[in-house]
């Protein structure tokens, strides 16, 4: 893990603001979705991308009842 420099407090509603700087590297925009995660310890936040639920790939992504599926494992899914 990289450390940035940058500390933020958490406000009185839980809030941490991410600098403009980072959300510029990380191509972060307004109302982008991020996905949280626990690692012991510590937090991690990632740009949310919608995933396949079988293979994780997030390319090509078809919504079928709900779920999110890849052409590859919806090909797949058609054969069987």
């Amino acid at each position: 893990m990289k450390s940035t420099g940058i500390v933020r407090k958490v406000d009185e509603l839980g809030r941490v603001v991410l600098p403009i700087e980072l959300r510029r590297t990380l191509d972060i925009a307004e109302k982008d979705a991020l996905e949280i995660y626990v690692d012991g310890a510590t937090i991690i936040l990632r740009k949310y991308e919608p995933a396949c639920i079988f293979c994780d790939n997030a390319k090509d992504i078809v919504v079928y009842k709900g779920k999110n599926i890849c052409n590859n494992c919806l090909a797949q899914l058609k054969q069987e």
